[in-house]
């Protein structure tokens, strides 16, 4: 993408979040996080806030409808194989956006900080590219079915507190994945679903460290602002999630993810 040292972070992550071209946000995330990673872009210390935080760069299909309204489908068939690929394809896409959102809306943060996200976007961006890839070969692309915005509202309530946002997009929207996906592996694989199958344990094997990532920097941002972390870990889910939790966890991929024992107790506690 050209960078040099003089460009500025917050500017390039707000191109990759602006981007609504499927492609070019991919190439563009790619571009950037190459960068980032490399030294190229730094934070500017003297950067203006961000912008109040609005809808993300996304095509005009799919359509975005309620949870509730998107039709269920059984994997007996190919389109439901392909309805059940285009839906984690989608929370990839909108976890490339959370992952950006991540890098331009918190200022203030180590260069470590930065350098995470923009390799989860990275590695978001191509499990994507797996995924429709994958739509193609069952015969449709992204966008030929609905979806819901439950990642991008989250993201929404929480853009004014770094705490909660790595309280709760990392460690409870796509830590859910952890729990779901070897269910899904496991259904997919006993209907001959093999290659899905495969893109989906790629998935979840990063997907740990993408966790991870946000247990990090929840409990680094807790430290800063002197706040107990397991006790505002459940204070968060009590006001946010209450309702809406569901279980099982997965136990293992979580503590890989960072969680702790009593953590896990706790969202036991509090699941639906």
């Amino acid at each position: 993408m050209g960078g040099s040292a003089k460009e500025n972070l917050f500017d390039a992550a707000l191109r990759c979040l602006a981007c609504a071209d499927v492609a070019q946000k991919l190439a563009l995330t790619h571009a950037t996080a190459r960068a980032i990673l490399a030294g190229e872009l730094r934070a500017d210390a003297v950067a203006p806030p961000p912008s109040p935080i609005g809808d993300p760069g996304r095509p005009q299909r799919p359509r975005l409808v309620s949870p509730r309204d998107l039709a269920q489908r059984g994997l007996g068939s190919a389109s439901g194989r392909a309805a059940l690929v285009h839906a984690v394809a989608h929370i990839e896409f909108n976890a490339i956006n959370l992952a950006w959102d991540a890098v331009y809306r918190f200022r203030g943060m180590p260069d470590d900080y930065y350098r995470d996200w923009a390799r989860v976007a990275d590695d978001e961006a191509r499990h994507h590219a797996l995924l429709a890839a994958r739509l193609a070969e069952l015969g449709h692309r992204y966008g030929d079915f609905d979806a819901h915005d439950g990642l991008w509202d989250m993201a929404v309530r929480t853009a004014d507190s770094r705490v909660a946002r790595m309280a709760l997009v990392p460690r409870v929207l796509e830590a859910r994945g952890l729990d779901v996906t070897p269910g899904m592996i496991a259904r997919l694989r006993s209907v001959g679903d093999d290659a899905t199958a495969a893109i989906l344990e790629t998935i979840l094997r990063e997907e740990v460290a993408h966790v991870a990532a946000g247990s990090r920097w929840y409990a680094w941002c807790c430290a800063r602002e002197g706040l107990d972390a397991p006790a505002t870990f459940r204070a968060l889910l009590g006001e946010y999630m209450r309702g809406s939790l569901r279980g099982p966890f997965n136990v293992d991929a979580r503590l890989r993810a960072g969680f702790t024992p009593a953590e896990l107790a706790g969202l036991d506690e509090l699941a639906a």
